[in-house]
């Protein structure tokens, strides 16, 4: 049995070895600013706005803000609406944060709302990699299916959209 337990210890140490190298070529080509984590400033999140959370240090999770929620593709599949304690709940993060541009901004619309609001309860085929959260957040920002599967790439997407690098500030909102 030891050695499932290396094999998984190993693909962790990849996952976090990439994500440095990906954190690294967005703030190099300029798509992000700062990362979730790197400040200090509350910034409280508008409809239509991006907000991730961790998971376990390794992975990002991502949705839409809409009317003091979070809509979200859940691992099932489902569109769904959750509040931000659930959206945090089985993931490592205490926080959540919203993408905003340099002047603390968030990049936000209200049509991406409202695409949210038309989604909810719909299904997909959840895929980790090929239909994954980071994919329904970009369709709602651009109300196209786009093909992305990670965060790095949401992040080249959002900074090409609103124009601006991405900022992540930790969301000004009650979790409990």
């Amino acid at each position: 049995m030891p050695a499932p337990l290396l094999w998984l210890g190993a693909a962790c140490l990849g996952l976090y070895a990439t994500n440095k190298a990906n954190n690294a070529y967005l703030k190099h080509n300029e798509y992000v600013s700062l990362l979730p984590g790197e400040s200090t400033k509350r910034v409280a999140p508008r409809n239509g706005a991006i907000v991730t959370c961790g998971i376990y240090g390794v992975l990002d999770h991502t949705g839409i803000w809409v009317n003091g929620n979070i809509y979200e593709l859940s691992g099932a599949g489902l569109i769904r609406c959750i509040s931000p304690r659930r959206f945090l709940e089985n993931r490592s993060g205490e926080s959540i944060f919203v993408a905003c541009d340099d002047d603390y901004r968030p990049l936000a619309a209200e049509a991406v709302a409202q695409r949210c609001i038309d989604n909810l309860y719909h299904t997909r085929d959840y895929h980790v990699l090929s239909n994954n959260c980071h994919q329904f957040v970009l369709e709602m920002l651009s109300g196209e299916k786009q093909r992305i599967t990670s965060f790095s790439e949401l992040n080249e997407a959002i900074a090409s959209m609103f124009m601006s690098p991405v900022s992540w500030h930790q969301a000004k909102i009650q979790t409990y």
